[in-house]
């Protein structure tokens, strides 16, 4: 092996010990370097998916073993999020992207700034609260959506607004890991069908050994962290990330 694997093994470790403690950013940041050294856009989130196959299925494990899931979250997210992982991998492949991306930039911002200031307040112990029925489903299909075509957004997406409305972090976490590996599966198998991913073997390899490695630690570490501390670095990260993505997109 050369010095790239273990480049992608280190990125796939880091971004996991950050996806699986704040329930966010493995897809975003894998798929940021990915994009920084020559990957076109669709080859970069179809390797990064088909990575998460491996790291989303340690992480729920994971959070299910230190009892971190809801089971009526994680079924209500599950399907729709596979619908929209698929439909979002197909236009993918097919259609340019650049309109939607700045939106759900400027989205995720916001969000972020609210959790930041709902973290200073109170929070319910209730799971999905205030999204209950056909809005939580809405919001796992778009999750999934935005997920296949950023090559990461399913965390974003889907356990900010979850987070931001003031459902518990350590249960909103790992319900919405837990329910990624499905998602993740449906996203990595369209790609497959659609462009192959046999040109990819080693990023995909470095990617998933390295998140396979970080999955157990991190989800031990969401357990310990106070509610109040991961909604301040949940709300933070998303905001700098995408903040950041703007910034970039302007240059």
């Amino acid at each position: 092996m050369d010095t790239t694997f273990f480049l992608f093994m280190i990125a796939g470790f880091l971004a996991q010990m950050v996806d699986g403690c704040i329930g966010m950013a493995y897809g975003v940041s894998s798929t940021s370097l990915l994009l920084s050294i020559g990957v076109p856009p669709a080859a970069a989130s179809a390797s990064v998916h088909t990575a998460e196959v491996f790291t989303t299925f340690v992480s729920g494990i994971s959070h299910y073993k230190l009892k971190n899931i809801d089971k009526k979250l994680f079924s209500s997210l599950v399907i729709p999020g596979v619908v929209g992982g698929i439909l979002g991998a197909f236009i993918l492949t097919n259609i340019d992207t650049t309109i939607i991306k700045p939106i759900i930039n400027v989205y995720l911002i916001a969000m972020g700034i609210r959790i930041i200031y709902k973290a200073f307040g109170k929070h319910s112990e209730k799971i999905a609260k205030k999204l209950e029925g056909i809005k939580l489903y809405i919001l796992g299909v778009i999750g999934g959506f935005l997920d296949a075509i950023g090559g990461g957004g399913w965390g974003p997406v889907v356990t900010t607004t979850l987070v931001a409305d003031g459902n518990t972090p350590r249960y909103v976490i790992g319900s919405v890991n837990a329910s990624e590996f499905f998602v993740t599966v449906a996203q990595a198998l369209t790609f497959v069908t659609i462009i192959g991913l046999s040109e990819y073997w080693k990023i995909i390899l470095g990617l998933a050994v390295g998140g396979v490695l970080a999955a157990p630690f991190a989800a031990f570490l969401v357990k310990k962290i106070t509610p109040k501390v991961m909604m301040i670095l949940v709300g933070t990260v998303v905001a700098a990330l995408n903040i950041r993505n703007i910034i970039l997109m302007l240059i």
